[in-house]
């Protein structure tokens, strides 16, 4: 797992009251809106620990989460290595379960629950595949779990969904339950392989595309909006983005940045009950990489293929934001045919079920270009105030090592190019994808995009 020494000390670079500064707040109820004065809710979350350096510090972690009984910890060869071993031994776990070639789907879920039953407690030792599988395996039967991270590449850690692939291979987020806790050993995250922090730096550079997309769809739509996500986080978005450089490096300190902005991230999910402040038109095209690919399918990381989406999202608002006047939309146009033979029969019609919830007939295209009409100058104005350049943007993310092309991506163009100018049909959020299609922009965009 261990792909380069990291900074041996962050101490100088970390928040001044320490890596869960402002986070502790957060999760435990203390947060106070800026604005409103209101206090946020509590939480799901006993415990959340970023540090350093937690090496010794495993079992008492557990106690003060008051774990008792028989444990089990969970996880793959490079992650055992890293540090499920480690935890293994420092706790007396019961039992290990070390999965080989571990996959997020309920085929993969209902083996591990087999293996796992009996045990008062399961500790996941790794990060988006082992700790979405005993969330949601934990979530279904009541046990509580905890999560030792080693890796910043995506934001579930602190989330309250699973990201699984249904029978029909259709990814999706699932209602889950919150880890009891999250413990974060800085120096394991900054030794992995540095594809894997790029990913996580791109699902985390995706906010902007996707509070442009999911402000658009509450000005248009009227759908839910809130700002708390983008609030709780202060500032940290920002000292990320300027130590973002060291992630390539392994700078202990900008994964510190890095997986505080991605706890930020998962506890928004916690105060919404949704992900639309970090998943919008970009995580669209992604899912349609992973369900679709096939063979084709490069072996990226999610949160690599949200980089490279979110580039594309950035120049498609950017596109239709430059102009003074708004789009005018035409009635969606839905193939059944063409998806059952893109997606095959099954997965079509669980999307199509989706897609129509949000496609325009004549009369909804019609209220939907008065209210653009009305809008359009003040919507103009709101997003640009969201909105990270895309040549910025790309900059980031070459600096964090991560992709920033379907060729970088090794995704074949057409491909990329068919899963921008269809992914936003697997799920019923209104994205500025949406808009470009129903106003015939979206095949001419896609074309220029590779």
């Amino acid at each position: 797992m261990n792909a380069m020494p990291p900074r041996a000390d962050a101490s100088a670079d970390r928040p001044s009251g320490g890596w869960i500064e402002g986070i502790e707040d957060v999760y435990l109820g203390r947060w106070v809106h800026p604005v409103t004065g209101v206090r946020a809710k509590r939480a799901p979350f006993d415990l959340i620990e970023i540090a350093e350096d937690l090496d010794g510090a495993e079992a008492d972690l557990l106690a003060r989460l008051g774990f008792s009984g028989t444990m089990v910890v969970v996880s793959d060869p490079a992650t055992r290595d890293a540090l499920g071993g480690r935890v293994a031994r420092a706790i007396g776990a019961d039992a290990e379960v070390v999965l080989k070639h571990p996959h997020a789907d309920l085929a993969a879920a209902a083996d591990l629950a087999s293996r796992i039953a009996g045990f008062d407690h399961v500790i996941a030792a790794g990060s988006g595949t082992i700790n979405d599988l005993c969330k949601y395996l934990t979530a279904k039967d009541g046990r509580r779990y905890a999560v030792f991270g080693t890796a910043a590449s995506m934001d579930g850690y602190a989330s309250t969904t699973a990201s699984m692939t249904l029978e029909s291979g259709l990814k999706v987020s699932l209602p889950s339950h919150a880890a009891s806790g999250i413990f974060i050993d800085l120096k394991v995250n900054a030794a992995a392989p540095g594809h894997l922090g790029a990913a996580g730096y791109g699902d985390s550079v995706c906010r902007s595309v996707c509070q442009v997309d999911w402000w658009m769809s509450h000005r248009l739509t009227g759908s839910f909006y809130s700002e708390l996500p983008y609030l709780i986080g202060g500032d940290n978005e920002a000292k990320l983005n300027a130590r973002v450089a060291g992630l390539k490096a392994g700078d202990i300190g900008a994964y510190g940045y890095l997986h505080r902005n991605l706890a930020f991230s998962g506890l928004g999910v916690s105060f919404t009950g949704v992900s639309n402040h970090g998943s919008m038109g970009e995580h669209q095209v992604s899912h349609y990489i992973d369900c679709f690919a096939g063979a084709r399918h490069p072996g990226t990381l999610h949160g690599q293929q949200v980089g490279v989406a979110s580039l594309s999202m950035a120049r498609l608002q950017a596109a239709i934001l430059s102009e003074a006047r708004p789009p005018v939309l035409r009635p969606t146009r839905v193939d059944p045919e063409d998806m059952a033979r893109r997606m095959g029969p099954a997965i079509a019609a669980q999307c199509l079920a989706e897609y129509r919830k949000k496609a325009l007939d004549a009369a909804g295209a019609e209220a939907m270009n008065a209210k653009l009409a009305a809008l359009w100058p003040e919507l103009r104005a709101e997003c640009a105030a969201f909105a990270i350049p895309a040549d910025e943007m790309r900059s980031m993310l070459r600096a964090a090592g991560g992709p920033t092309t379907a060729a970088e991506l090794g995704l074949d163009a057409a491909f990329y190019r068919e899963a921008l100018r269809h992914g936003h049909e697997m799920r019923s959020r209104f994205s500025f994808v949406d808009l470009a299609c129903d106003a015939g922009m979206l095949d001419d965009f896609a074309a220029g995009e590779a």
